[in-house]
């Protein structure tokens, strides 16, 4: 029985002894940690408002804490997970080192959240 918001949803199956037999393909606990920590590490508002900002280029650290009105240590340690992650890579160029997406499937899980959000929502979240 599930409680969704004050929505009593009770699961019954009425044919339990025919499908308790069938087993249901998943991938291994290993894989499915390390999505679950992909996930988390998504789940988390700053870090997408990074990954967000290197959308159409790279950018350094003092781009994208101004950008985003954060604090130089707070994007930096942001970006050490995002890059632990691979979520993002980066490239020094002197003194300087300049941050982007690590690939393209980045900006499409992105964007494929937003296109789940748009038809919760509708496009009233942007």
């Amino acid at each position: 029985m599930f409680d969704i918001e004050n929505e009593v949803i009770e699961t019954v199956c009425e044919d339990h002894e025919h499908h308790k037999h069938e087993s249901i393909p998943l991938p291994s606990d290993e894989h499915l940690f390390e999505l679950a920590e992909f996930f988390s590490v998504i789940g988390d508002c700053t870090r997408i408002k990074i990954l967000y900002a290197l959308f159409e280029s790279e950018l350094c650290v003092c781009d994208i804490s101004e950008a985003l009105g954060m604090t130089l240590s707070a994007i930096s340690h942001q970006l050490r997970v995002l890059k632990t992650a691979r979520l993002v890579k980066s490239r020094k160029v002197g003194k300087s080192v300049f941050y982007s997406l690590d690939d393209d499937h980045v900006k499409t899980i992105i964007n494929m959240g937003n296109q789940h959000i748009n038809e919760i929502f509708g496009n009233i979240i942007h």
